[in-house]
């Protein structure tokens, strides 16, 4: 534990204020000691953290928060802004079960303007608060923070294109780490780097308009004519940049590690009443040697030794296995193409980027775009994958739905973290994917529980479907397989007696804990058989009938039960001469808080002795039922 002899009396953003210039270098440092000692033990976001400590602080000290409003985009770089708004005496319990989240919630603080998780929203969002003070009589400021890999969102530019017509306090804060989760790609980053607008600009550009404004009858229409004319007269005495273009007027690039030079251009842009843009520049995991080194790696991290910078645990996972098995199927077959939205590293693309760079497309923070890109390859033969993590595949809906399922475009959807992922809470559980896709006609899906189901259905969405195919898997690695269990099917398994009363149906990891709740359930005397779908769309109808020859049924679901698998099953089985009970138990209607996996999938009774408990509930109230009807 560190000595945070400044931090630790910081308990609103007033003592911030108060200061003095020799104390503001000391608090930042004593923040970053403290992120690294809380994220080494409770893992999370330190990388983007570390980037923001000094912007977070002049933020704090140039305007009036909470009357001022602030909203982080994604908001996993808000740590910094936590430990300033009274949180710091909660800090340790960052992403724990009933501990404050490692995203902004408006419930959590009244600093917290806007719930955040995804990318991109933060300037529709906070241009929709800018609006409602203004209907409200209201001048306080409203500050967005983006990234610049948050920028390549195309909501990011619909938000810039509706704002630039404002004309009250409004302010994006450009974060330009050059990084999103893995470095950035694509046009506007690179434009980025070239964009240098030296401090005398804006005095130029309002001492031409002062000067124009006082010459009577044509200094106004020479001002509007160079404001507003598109002829070459206009960039000699303003320079444009893409902002200018959108109606923002832009300020920077500014050191994102000066806290003196983020003041002061704080300061000027509340002077400016139009849209304003601040340029920052900052280095992603700055002030820790291993993140500065890899930013990638500590973007998003677990537990690891803070001397070394080494994880304390890792073992191979269905994403390394994904991106193995890519490589393998690359090296055989040149129509093999990889697509991710800024996810190389963490869809286990890594190798696959180097080896194929030719067919491996990056296109930054745009799933929307990535699924209507990777139907355009399939449809000229290629053999496209786009592998996403479920909460993110939310985002590209109607382009699943119109672009490749409608047409019947073959593309491949590998859906990493699919189900519980933990500590990151409501907005990244990975439990509507199966929900979402479920309801879109001449769609597969399969969900492995195995690295070798993996790599079957993989192969079997690439070659052997024709439609929209998509492969589902959990976070980390593979669970309890028995020694009596074989090898994976393409479409479903039966494990155990089958001339049992008792069968346990489910898919993915949660048959790794029926195996468990089985071996448990042998042990006071009651049998049971496991079903295990491997292919879950569409449902092989001779698993239905052999589910119907049970008195007693389980479906265990880690997913939405509205739309899910279990409720799929049940129609069908109803179809046939199944005159038995019936049970499901998935997720209710309900967001999953943040807590760890085993935590979640206890509380929601799908773990083993969760489904330990529910079976021999169900069985005594069975048995209770049977007797008062004799």
């Amino acid at each position: 534990m560190g000595e945070y002899k400044l931090l630790s009396k910081i308990k609103s953003p007033n003592d911030v204020k108060r200061l003095n210039e020799a104390e503001v270098p000391k608090l930042c440092t004593e923040i970053r000691e403290k992120l690294v000692e809380t994220v080494s033990v409770n893992g999370g976001h330190l990388s983007p953290n570390l980037g923001v400590v000094e912007l977070t602080v002049a933020l704090h000290r140039s305007f009036n928060f909470p009357k001022d409003s602030i909203v982080w985009d994604v908001g996993h770089q808000s740590y910094t802004h936590k430990l300033l708004t009274g949180r710091y005496e909660s800090f340790d319990t960052l992403r724990q079960k009933g501990g404050i989240s490692g995203f902004p919630k408006r419930a959590e603080s009244k600093y917290d303007d806007f719930n955040t998780g995804h990318s991109s929203t933060s300037i529709s969002a906070a241009f929709g608060i800018a609006n409602a003070k203004l209907l409200n009589g209201d001048n306080s400021h409203t500050i967005a923070v983006i990234g610049d890999g948050s920028f390549t969102g195309g909501l990011a530019f619909e938000a810039m294109n509706n704002a630039g017509r404002f004309n009250k306090n409004f302010i994006v804060v450009l974060n330009d780490n050059k990084m999103s989760i893995s470095k950035n790609v694509g046009a506007f980053p690179r434009y980025l780097t070239t964009v240098r607008i030296q401090p005398w600009y804006i005095r130029v550009k309002k001492n031409t308009e002062k000067v124009l404004s006082k010459i009577p009858l044509i200094g106004k229409p020479i001002k509007s004519f160079l404001r507003h004319g598109k002829s070459g007269i206009k960039n000699l005495v303003y320079k444009n940049t893409l902002f200018d273009c959108f109606g923002f007027t832009y300020l920077g690039p500014i050191d994102g590690h000066n806290v003196e030079e983020l003041e002061n251009a704080f300061a000027a842009a509340k002077k400016i009443n139009a849209p304003v843009m601040i340029h920052v520049v900052t280095k992603k995991g700055k002030g820790y040697q291993p993140a500065e080194e890899n930013p990638g790696e500590f973007h998003g991290i677990g537990q690891f030794d803070i001397d070394s910078g080494e994880p304390i645990s890792s073992h191979k996972g269905f994403s390394s296995v994904f991106g193995k098995t890519m490589c393998d199927f690359a090296q055989q077959d040149k129509k093999i193409c990889a697509i991710t939205a800024a996810m190389s590293t963490g869809t286990g693309l890594s190798d696959f980027s180097k080896l194929y760079k030719e067919r491996f497309f990056d296109v930054g923070i745009a799933e929307e775009h990535a699924v209507t890109f990777g139907c355009g390859l399939a449809s000229r033969g290629m053999r496209p994958v786009f592998a996403v993590y479920s909460t993110f595949l939310q985002r590209s809906y109607d382009q699943i739905i119109h672009d490749s399922a409608l047409g019947n475009i073959h593309l491949v959807l590998a859906v990493d973290r699919a189900g519980i992922v933990g500590s990151d809470g409501e907005t990244h559980q990975g439990v509507f994917d199966v929900s979402m896709l479920n309801s879109i006609p001449n769609t597969t899906i399969f969900s492995p529980s195995y690295f070798i189901g993996l790599k079957k259905a993989l192969g079997t969405a690439i070659y052997m479907c024709e439609n929209l195919a998509v492969v589902r898997y959990p976070r980390g690695g593979e669970l309890y397989c028995p020694d009596d269990y074989g090898e994976e099917s393409i479409d479903y398994d039966i494990y155990g007696n089958n001339e049992c009363k008792n069968l346990l149906i489910t898919y993915g990891r949660l048959f790794s804990y029926a195996c468990r709740a089985k071996e448990m359930l042998e042990e006071i005397g009651i049998e049971i058989c496991i079903l295990k779908l491997c292919k879950i769309r569409p449902i092989n109808n001779e698993a239905v009938e052999f589910a119907s020859n049970f008195e007693n049924v389980w479906f265990f679901e880690e997913g939405i039960k509205n739309g899910g698998i279990a409720r799929n099953f049940s129609d069908l089985l109803q179809r046939t001469q199944f005159s038995g009970n019936y049970h499901i138990k998935a997720i209710n209607d309900e967001f999953v808080k943040q807590m760890s996996v085993s935590e979640a999938l206890a509380m929601l009774k799908l773990d083993s002795k969760g489904m330990f408990d529910v079976i021999t509930k169900n069985l005594g109230e069975n048995q209770t039922e049977n007797e008062k009807k004799t």
